[in-house]
């Protein structure tokens, strides 16, 4: 099926580069196991020269089809910025391109899909590994490249996957003669261009989209203020997204979308509640909702506890009797629930505790003031017993002490502590955990100092990224020869007070990128004179604005 790439203007292709940018190289080599026989398994990075460039087109030539269309379709869907790895492995499965296989849950072999890729080198992660792209010699290899009369004539009653970036003129592109099976469109004023008005997308542009009767994938990013009820005749639909809109209601008609897998409405910012014919399409797999944090939460009717095929439940409010139905979905394995409270948390987490095949849980605790802030108090945590499968954990909300139970959490990857505000540092605890990869400590800690304690030698075994914001935080003294062995990113966020990096931070070997975001001026003078031993070996530095200002 042929991969297209479009902008909003008619019949225009973006561009895809003829050259190969290059880079640094990336270090080491990973095993493959993929059925890709005679791949390459190394991770190699973009560079140039007609040898490499040859490389990759075997490499590419070699895949086999599933691997080949999977990659040709992540090509599309993270051209412009790299994408969510549950997103893309959500849009995999509406496209059809995992095939089927009974007994299998198909989520699990579509994210197996991606780990191939990601091991082969041609899908790169990005960050703190919660996001991927696509290299650009691989970009390069998947997206066909057509001029407007070619793009014209040789989509013809050819099914195609498009991409619009409106440019804010509401006018929608002719797409006459053309099956489009999925239609990504980010909104003008989400890319930051306009070309004239930013009221969004009207009535009429939408309702010609609700027109496209055949579309798999409905990816809607930025300012939308209606959404038709023609949507329900988009009956073939199983992927419909719209993000970061203004939506204040949804229609009804959503209720005849019965093929629709995932329904993605995070980040809709007047939308409060969901329609009760929602909770009737039994294919739904994946219900993700959140709002911002002062936003709190979108509600959902009774009846939310007959979708017995989800898998994601995201943005939910566990007041109002829905925690009693959550205890029937013990099949859910992602789960985010917004406004705990003492009303319903004995209740919550009785429901989580029967879901044993849970791997990600995201809680936030009702607001209150705590500790002369404006953060929120979990209750009843020590009470909690989390399903032994859990792999990422998010929890938004005070602390009094670190729970006893967090550091036999022995399956743990990914750990987000925001607005803990602890007394005592939490990774006296935590730095024991065996699979820990990602630690993010987001106002976590309200220590002025920190030192050799936070991690001891041989500590944080397998952690790679550490992400640290804090408004106390002045100094961290020393890190302890031999911890955090395999670190590979350090990120201060907000951390306006520091002035010392560590003594040590030079003798982590593995670290491959520091971040410094909005720092003290001492630090930023220390940075280019007496302490630029500690990180003239640090492959990639990235800095706040004014620190950035002062490098140059």
């Amino acid at each position: 099926m042929p991969y297209f790439n479009c902008t909003g203007e008619i019949g225009k292709p973006d561009s895809v580069p003829e050259e190969l940018p290059g880079s640094k190289s990336q270090a080491g080599v990973v095993p493959s196991t993929s059925a890709a026989d005679g791949v390459s398994s190394s991770r190699v990075a973009d560079s140039t020269g007609e040898s490499s460039q040859e490389t990759f087109k075997s490499n590419y030539a070699k895949l086999p089809d599933y691997l080949k269309s999977c990659l040709d379709y992540s090509s599309i869907v993270s051209n412009r910025h790299p994408v969510e790895i549950g997103k893309l492995v959500r849009l995999l499965l509406a496209e059809g391109l995992i095939q089927d296989k009974p007994g299998d849950i198909m989520e699990v072999v579509a994210a197996n899909v991606v780990k191939e890729l990601i091991d082969l080198g041609m899908l790169r992660e990005v960050d703190d590994g919660s996001e991927v792209e696509v290299p650009a010699s691989y970009l390069h290899l998947s997206i066909v490249k057509l001029e407007k009369q070619d793009f014209v004539a040789k989509t013809a009653n050819s099914p195609v996957r498009r991409a619009i970036r409106d440019d804010g003129r509401d006018i929608f592109p002719n797409d006459e003669g053309r099956l489009i099976q999925s239609l990504f469109i980010i909104t003008a004023e989400r890319r930051g261009y306009s070309s004239g008005s930013t009221g969004g997308l009207s009535r009429a542009y939408m309702r010609n989209v609700c027109g496209m009767r055949f579309l798999l994938v409905l990816d809607l990013d930025g300012k939308i203020v209606y959404l038709p009820d023609e949507v329900g005749d988009l009956i073939h639909l199983r992927y419909l997204g719209v993000v970061n809109s203004d939506l204040d209601e949804l229609p009804r008609t959503l209720g005849n979308l019965q093929k629709l897998q995932t329904l993605d409405i995070r980040m809709c910012g007047k939308l409060s509640e969901l329609p009760i014919e929602v909770v009737h399409i039994q294919q739904l797999r994946h219900l993700l909702m959140s709002k911002s944090i002062d936003d709190c939460e979108i509600r959902v009717p009774e009846g939310i506890g007959k979708m017995v095929n989800l898998q994601t439940l995201s943005g939910i409010y566990g007041g109002d009797g829905i925690a009693r139905e959550l205890s029937a979905l013990t099949q859910i394995r992602h789960l985010g629930v917004k406004r705990v409270s003492e009303d319903h948390a004995g209740e919550l987490f009785a429901a989580i505790e029967k879901m044993e095949n849970l791997e990600s849980l995201s809680l936030e605790a009702e607001g209150c003031f705590f500790e002369e802030t404006s953060t929120t108090l979990f209750p009843e945590l020590d009470a909690f017993s989390p399903p032994p499968l859990l792999q990422e954990f998010y929890l938004l909300g005070g602390l009094i002490e670190i729970p006893i139970w967090l550091a036999s959490m022995e399956n743990l990857t990914r750990l987000t502590l925001s607005f803990s505000y602890l007394s005592e540092s939490p990774t006296s605890a935590l730095q024991f955990l065996p699979k820990l990869k990602h630690l993010n400590l987001w106002e976590a800690y309200k220590a002025k100092q920190i030192g050799k304690e936070f991690c001891s030698a041989g500590g944080f075994p397998a952690l790679e990224t550490l992400k640290i914001a804090s408004e106390f935080l002045v100094e961290w003294t020393e890190i302890a020869t031999g911890a955090f062995p395999r670190l590979r990113s350090l990120s201060f966020s907000c951390c306006s007070r520091l002035v010392f990096l560590p003594e040590g931070l030079q003798n982590i070997s593995t670290l491959q990128e520091l971040y410094l975001g909005s720092m003290h001026p001492d630090l930023e003078r220390r940075l280019k004179g007496e302490d630029n031993y500690k990180t003239k070996h640090i492959p990639k530095l990235t800095f706040g604005l004014a620190l950035r200002n002062l490098m140059l």
